[in-house]
């Protein structure tokens, strides 16, 4: 595996609270993102909805990190 150097810089990482589905509005927000990174668990060998509707829709790569 290679090993990922310290550049120095840090990612912009956005944070804000929303009124809307979590799916919607992840959705809307990957139209100025460089990459979207979520949580994802297969629950009876299936994703969530959110991690489904990111991967069939986004404006932005998706990393679907597996949860424990």
């Amino acid at each position: 595996m290679a090993r990922v150097q310290d550049s120095g810089s840090r990612p912009d990482v956005d944070s804000r609270a929303v009124r809307t589905g979590l799916a919607h509005a992840l959705l809307a927000a990957t139209r100025g993102a460089g990459v979207v990174v979520i949580g994802a668990h297969h629950r009876a060998g299936r994703l969530g909805l959110v991690a489904h509707t990111l991967l069939h829709h986004s404006h932005c790569p998706v990393v679907l990190v597996p949860t424990a």
